[in-house]
């Protein structure tokens, strides 16, 4: 249960949401879990088994707020929204701005700019843990470079260029992304990024935790309103959700990358949780799989502190607090957009 940008959001499961004369009280198993008043808030995310009185639809799609329906997962499920032109003139507006090259790179350029970053970060932490003092340095390298790209990003205007900063990057960081490894290294080299199929358990490993972090940023982008297909700093294709990829890249250090390295690092995963297909590809195993969720789980409610908020919240809210910053930079209420950046 946590109310942030007026939005209330609703995980606890079998949670009730009803009407209370001008407020919005939340119950569980008779008790009160929280009571806000209706006009303190903007929208309503229910997560899961959650059940929401017709009075409260009804009363938010008449106010022109939305109820949206995830399911425990965080994929988007249903959103109530009333006969309303606000989702269009924000939708109109993310348009305007994928039409125009000056907002579209500001945009990719800051998502770019919180992905190196929050990469920087987990190299930083890397090399302070590691004991070989060769492989502190190689990793501290990757610091500095990194760190040089950054430099170089802050002046690129064009989307190719900043696309192409984005590229060298992801570059040297899988290049020094085994020294992170401290279990199974050699069972568990990256050997590069390799998606369609992974070939090794690594790669397996990434893509299926990628996959899972898109599905939440294509909640979170249906949940504010936004075209999950229209991004900034990835290209438009049919049926691509670009804007919930681009969402995912500031994402992809310390949400997804971290876990994994964990879970090779305290073993949680091992050579026996994938298999081999025909062809050579390799994926998690239904009990790999299992497994991964339910640490993919545990950590999304992991509370991190958000510099913008100036609060902690879970991880698993981050995408959803992103996709509101969005629309509050296309809508005009934020000057820039502020990716997130852990710490």
């Amino acid at each position: 249960m946590l109310e942030l940008l007026n939005t209330l959001y609703v995980t606890t499961p079998g949670a009730y949401v009803r009407l209370d004369h001008e407020t919005v009280r939340v119950e569980a198993d008779g008790a009160k879990l929280l009571q806000v008043p209706v006009l303190h808030l903007r929208g309503i995310v229910c997560f899961g088994n959650v059940m929401v009185s017709p009075a409260v639809m009804q009363r938010f799609a008449q106010d022109r707020r939305s109820v949206v329906f995830l399911d425990d997962r965080g994929r988007f499920a249903a959103r109530v929204q009333g006969p309303t032109a606000g989702n269009v003139l924000l939708r109109w507006e993310q348009y305007e701005a994928a039409r125009s090259l000056a907002r579209s790179a500001a945009i990719a350029r800051a998502i770019v700019g919180g992905k190196i970053q929050n990469a920087r970060f987990l190299l930083q932490r890397a090399a302070r843990e590691t004991p070989d003092s060769a492989e502190s340095k190689t990793l501290r390298d990757c610091v500095a470079d990194l760190a040089g790209i950054l430099e170089r990003l802050k002046a690129a205007s064009e989307i190719n260029v900043i696309r192409g900063l984005e590229g060298e990057a992801a570059r040297r960081y899988f290049g020094s992304w085994d020294l992170m490894i401290k279990r199974d290294r050699q069972a568990f080299a990256l050997q590069g990024r390799q998606r369609r199929p992974p070939t090794n358990p690594m790669n397996a490993l990434l893509s299926f935790l990628y996959t899972l972090l898109t599905g939440e940023c294509i909640a979170a982008a249906e949940g504010v309103g936004l075209d999950p297909q229209i991004g900034y700093l990835h290209e438009l294709r049919p049926g691509r959700p670009a804007l919930a990829l681009d969402l995912v890249e500031e994402l992809r250090p310390s949400v997804a990358d971290r876990l994994a390295i964990a879970l090779i690092n305290l073993r949680q995963a091992t050579s026996d949780d994938f298999v081999t297909r025909p062809g050579g590809a390799i994926h998690l195993s239904d009990a790999g799989r299992k497994k991964v969720i339910v640490a993919y789980e545990r950590r999304k409610q992991e509370q991190v502190y958000h510099p913008v908020l100036d609060r902690k919240v879970p991880i698993g809210l981050i995408p959803h607090v992103q996709a509101r910053l969005l629309a509050r930079h296309l809508r005009g209420d934020l000057d820039h957009y502020v990716p997130w950046l852990y710490r």
